[in-house]
């Protein structure tokens, strides 16, 4: 299994980390196992909450999460 790379928000920091990728020096560039973890929660534990839910549950918390959508609009 590959981990995956934390990609830099800093344009220079991403530029050493193509330079590192494409010279094969990544060793120091992996992930913690706690942002590993982080990352895979959202795969895993959505889908698993949303089979516990009933129709209606979904359809409750889907209006609360539309209605906050619009309200940050206006």
């Amino acid at each position: 299994m590959t981990e995956k790379l934390k990609r830099p928000r800093d344009p220079s920091q991403l530029a050493k980390l193509m330079i590192d990728l494409a010279t094969g020096d990544d060793d120091h560039i992996k992930l913690t196992a706690n942002e590993v973890r982080a990352a895979k929660a959202g795969t895993v534990g959505g889908p698993a909450r949303a089979k516990s839910l009933t129709p209606q549950q979904r359809s409750e918390i889907a209006s609360i999460a539309a209605q906050a959508r619009w309200k940050k609009k206006s």
